[in-house]
């Protein structure tokens, strides 16, 4: 099987932007930009790293960049069976799968920045990477740093990041070096991100995460917070929320995906991080990072080499071989059907099928409903086919 991981903070990169600028898929940032009303493009073509390292930026670009991503990976017919992500990440698996519309994603995400970053500045903190110590070795050198320190991520197999104030966070680095760490890397953040220092970011945005309803899916997500899948919608406000001041295991979670029979990652968004990750922590599995247009012949290569997840079977019977009888989005945004609508449906001539967000979805022609080819709560694209109707 195959699961979808998203990159977190940390992975954008300036000019991530720019060759998508001229794909179909580029629309989302025109949608992203209009709902945060700030020029999202601008940011992901123009901006330097130092613009983009600020939270408010590298969160809001990094997920637009990935969802960029995975439009134009489900324009080739390729979806995956699990979804996770990586801090941020965690709320783009969400929009993947459905749990959260587009725009819902996109306010929830620049008001969590948002919050993070004034967390910051309240309580100022830092985090750096332990690389070469157990786990268990890493908590104990936060313990002996008796100081406000704790582990933020189990990212992998000897690669923990710790977390806290900048004198806990040198304590228990030098602590661990003592303990047998290779290394100890200091990380280019403005907060200590995962820990109590983000508790009042925590209390700011519960009201915003649970305004946002999510919804039930059909393909599970990974928590951060327990590394265990999760398709009900009612479990993610207080996951979310609980996800600013808890440790993200990572590890956890691509062990959880493994054991549930996943054994390619595909990484969708800028970076390349969380690849690295996999192949530390699941023996055997196979990985391939998508980043750009020029990745998407290389992952369809990749998908038809292992037989993981082929592009989606044409359905049998008379459905693409005339254009009139496909019932195509007239706009991008999020689809819901018309409740009680189902296979054999007759249609009229501008019948209603269903909504993409506001706009509604009408018949061009007469005929029996065959399938829904978008389900319920899937984002899709102007032009994307909806239905499929076989014409009296």
């Amino acid at each position: 099987m195959l699961a979808f991981t998203f990159p977190g903070q940390g992975s954008q990169r300036p000019g991530m932007g720019r060759p998508w600028q001229e794909h179909e898929s580029w629309e989302l940032v025109d949608e992203a930009s209009e709902v945060a009303g700030r020029d999202v493009g601008a940011l992901l073509c123009d901006a330097d790293a130092d613009e983009l390292k600020d939270t408010r930026n590298a969160q809001l670009t990094t997920f637009v960049s990935s969802l960029m991503v995975l439009d134009a990976v489900q324009r080739i017919g390729i979806d995956a069976s699990f979804c996770a992500g990586h801090s941020l990440g965690e709320y783009t698996a969400l929009t993947a799968t459905g749990a959260l519309g587009f725009d819902d994603g996109v306010r929830l995400v620049s008001a969590r920045a948002a919050a993070m970053h004034d967390a910051g500045l309240a309580r100022p903190g830092t985090m750096a990477a332990v690389l070469g110590l157990d786990d268990d070795q890493v908590g104990v050198a936060c313990n002996l740093a008796d100081a406000d320190v704790w582990v933020a991520n189990y990212n992998a197999p000897g690669q923990v990041v710790i977390a806290g104030s900048p004198e806990g966070v040198d304590a228990a680095s030098a602590h661990a070096k003592e303990l047998g760490a290779k290394r100890v890397m200091g990380l280019p953040v403005s907060g200590a991100f995962h820990t109590p220092f983000m508790t009042a970011a925590r209390d700011r945005l519960r009201d915003a995460i649970a305004a946002a309803e999510p919804r039930d899916t059909d393909i599970p997500v990974v928590s951060n917070v327990d590394a265990a899948p999760h398709d009900r919608g009612s479990e993610w406000s207080s996951l979310l929320s609980a996800q600013l001041s808890s440790p993200v295991r990572w590890k956890h979670s691509l062990l959880a995906l493994a054991d549930a029979g996943v054994s390619d990652f595909a990484e969708l968004g800028p970076g390349g991080v969380l690849t690295g990750m996999a192949k530390r922590t699941v023996d055997g599995c196979r990985t391939i990072s998508v980043a750009t247009p020029d990745d998407l012949d290389k992952l369809l290569d990749w998908v038809d080499a292992g037989s993981a997840t082929p592009a989606l079977p044409e359905l049998d019977g008379e459905h693409l071989f005339a254009a009139e009888r496909l019932v195509v989005s007239p706009a991008a945004g999020i689809f819901t059907p018309i409740a009680d609508m189902g296979e054999g449906t007759s249609i009229d001539v501008g019948s209603i099928i269903g909504h993409v967000g506001d706009n509604e979805v009408r018949s061009p022609f007469a005929g029996v409903l065959q399938s829904f080819i978008a389900v319920d709560t899937e984002r899709v694209t102007m032009r994307q086919p909806i239905a499929w109707l076989r014409t009296h």
